[in-house]
């Protein structure tokens, strides 16, 4: 019983083209809300959450960036040191899937190179919709070494499970598992190999 007091903490970060539904998933997880018109998010939001997990704490540290194409170049600082992240698209839209791919092969190119990297087909609640199966999704995710999971932030669908599945794919003896209880401020770029810290923030 002595281990349930372990905390860890990983820095997760949420990308993906606008609107589809990075900020609902966030609030549906740390909130346990849903708003059905959401603001876009403008450079990137920070909200923390925990998951229990048998004998561990994960404590999430979740950055949800903004999708719009003029914020792309600063996405890097937010992924930098990652243990956790997670590629939204919106099944009704191919568009978004084919950007999540691009945004996958950017994270394992530049990204930590042991993240978790999950996919996320939002919005399975208009799954009459539908331009991407998830069949094609589960087989993309297979080919690339992550894991996939259609999810709805409207229904909560899924939601929950898709960040207790990452708590439970993040190794607790890696750098950026930082024991503690996560009391005062929170170091972002603690866990990024030295190599990386280049420029400002």
């Amino acid at each position: 019983m002595a281990a349930a007091g372990r905390v860890f903490q990983f820095k997760l970060v949420l990308l993906g083209d606008s609107a589809v539904g990075k900020s609902s998933l966030v609030l549906r997880f740390v909130r346990g809300q849903f708003f059905e018109y959401q603001e876009s998010t403008i450079g990137a939001a920070f909200l923390t959450q925990t998951v229990a997990l048998n004998d561990t704490t994960v404590k999430f540290e979740i950055w949800d960036t903004a999708g719009q194409e003029r914020y792309h170049s600063l996405a890097p600082m937010y992924y930098r040191g990652a243990a956790a992240a997670i590629v939204v698209y919106d099944i009704t839209n191919r568009d978004t899937f084919q950007r999540a791919k691009q945004w996958v092969k950017e994270l394992q190119r530049q990204g930590n190179p042991n993240i978790v990297i999950a996919l996320s087909g939002n919005k399975s609640d208009l799954a009459s919709k539908r331009k991407v199966e998830p069949e094609e999704a589960e087989s993309y995710a297979n080919d690339n070494g992550i894991f996939f999971m259609e999810t709805s932030a409207k229904t909560a669908a899924n939601v929950n499970e898709l960040f207790v599945a990452i708590a439970r794919k993040l190794p607790k003896n890696s750098p950026q598992a930082r024991p503690g209880g996560g009391q005062g401020l929170v170091n972002v770029t603690q866990g990024a190999p030295p190599a990386e810290k280049k420029g400002c923030c």
